[in-house]
């Protein structure tokens, strides 16, 4: 019988879809020492914790990884390819989420939710309508989305059809703008842009992307949503500029530390919304991203290729792999 881990309990309707099909275990924990060792017999491992390298050298049965989910960089993918084990994810399949809490989070921001929630508790109704005057509509605003993929373009969407902003965007792709979407370069974006909604993947190009000198092109009252990677942002200058008031605020869902420490810096500003990298967690995307990689996991068992392959050139080896296999 096959055995397939999860890092995290999947969707009830993904479970049922691996009923049949072998036996799936949970991790009793999602450390490196624990994963690597709850591996060695497992056939496909879903993943939505970070896998150690060491994973894949004593995973002697394993045949993929499947990511729940879009991103990649929780799989290690050069101790993957060196395994023989192919790589797949679930693209797309939140990216209605993470844009619908890319909105949210602006309105927040620009409506002064926390100070004016935290004032309303602690202090009376007359304290929390202090604020009211600092607020500012949606409309009428720009909002620059750096990277176009499946969350960009939702973003995209909602924010010209839902709410009239005008919408430019940067994309390593030169693809054709979708409808009401401007394109600039990431310097004239930056200047431009009253709401920067950062949505690219994190690559080395990405990295340290939105730098000292690109955050002090930002406009004074602009507001920067990251749901992409907390690498793209380089934290120091971001502080420091929340520290002197060079923006107007912050939503961050995304962090190059995770968890983030309970004494780091971005909680102690009012104008920060921090959530624990949530933007893409729904009912709806959680059961799309399980079913999506139940599916992918179906497949392999089934001696199929995923449908969503990201490392191809591994198929040989793993056909060696796995002669029976293909």
């Amino acid at each position: 019988m096959a055995r397939i881990l999860t890092t995290h309990a999947l969707h009830p309707r993904a479970s049922a879809m691996l009923a049949g099909a072998g036996e799936l275990v949970v991790a009793s924990a999602i450390d490196p020492a624990t994963l690597a060792a709850e591996a060695n017999d497992a056939d496909i491992v879903i993943v939505r914790a970070p896998l150690p390298p060491q994973l894949f050298d004593g995973a002697k049965l394993l045949r993929a990884a499947i990511r729940h989910g879009a991103g990649l960089d929780m799989i290690p993918m050069e101790a993957a390819a060196a395994a023989g084990v192919l790589v797949a994810n679930v693209p797309a399949v939140n990216a209605r989420s993470v844009a619908e809490h890319v909105m949210f989070a602006a309105l927040a921001l620009l409506r002064n939710f926390r100070v004016v929630d935290r004032d309303l508790r602690a202090k009376g109704w007359l304290a929390g309508r202090e604020h009211a005057n600092a607020n500012s509509e949606l409309a009428g605003k720009t909002i620059g989305i750096v990277g176009l993929g499946a969350v960009g373009q939702a973003v995209g969407h909602i924010a010209a059809h839902g709410f009239d902003l005008k919408v430019v965007a940067t994309t390593r792709s030169m693809q054709p703008a979708p409808d009401k979407v401007g394109f600039l370069s990431i310097d004239a974006l930056v200047e431009q842009s009253d709401i920067i909604v950062l949505c690219c993947p994190l690559t080395p190009e990405t990295r340290g992307l939105i730098s000292r000198e690109r955050i002090a092109r930002m406009k004074p009252h602009a507001l920067l949503i990251n749901v992409s990677r907390g690498p793209v942002i380089d934290d120091d200058a971001l502080i420091e500029a929340l520290q002197k008031r060079r923006i107007g605020g912050a939503a961050l869902d995304v962090f190059a530390t995770q968890p983030l420490p309970s004494n780091h810096p971005y909680f102690g500003f009012d104008n920060v919304i921090i959530t624990p990298h949530m933007a893409g967690i729904t009912e709806e995307s959680m059961m799309r991203m399980g079913v999506g990689a139940a599916g992918e996991a179906l497949l392999v068992l089934a001696n199929k290729l995923p449908v969503n392959l990201r490392n191809p050139e591994v198929v040989d080896h793993y056909r060696r792999r796995f002669p029976a296999n293909l």
